[in-house]
């Protein structure tokens, strides 16, 4: 199949199209990429957060049984 030089802005037009596609692709591929890794550091935070909760928690709960036993084997 032979090309005549009219082919090629119209092959042109369609490669700039495809490219401009694949950037505005990129972009966004890019953005999204960004807001997971910000959602990531958030829910990290968060997730340390919670830990340290539960530890505390599991602490406070420990000292109360460790307490309650404590009366109870003082009224035996």
């Amino acid at each position: 199949m032979t090309q005549t030089f009219t082919d090629q802005p119209f092959e042109l037009k369609e490669l700039e199209e495809k490219l401009d596609q694949l950037i505005g692709q990129y972009y966004a591929v890019k953005n999204e990429n960004h807001a997971l890794k910000t959602k990531q550091e958030a829910l990290v935070q968060e997730k340390t957060q919670l830990l340290e909760k539960t530890a505390l928690a599991k602490t406070r709960v420990e000292a109360m049984i460790t307490r309650l036993k404590a009366m109870e084997q003082t009224h035996e």
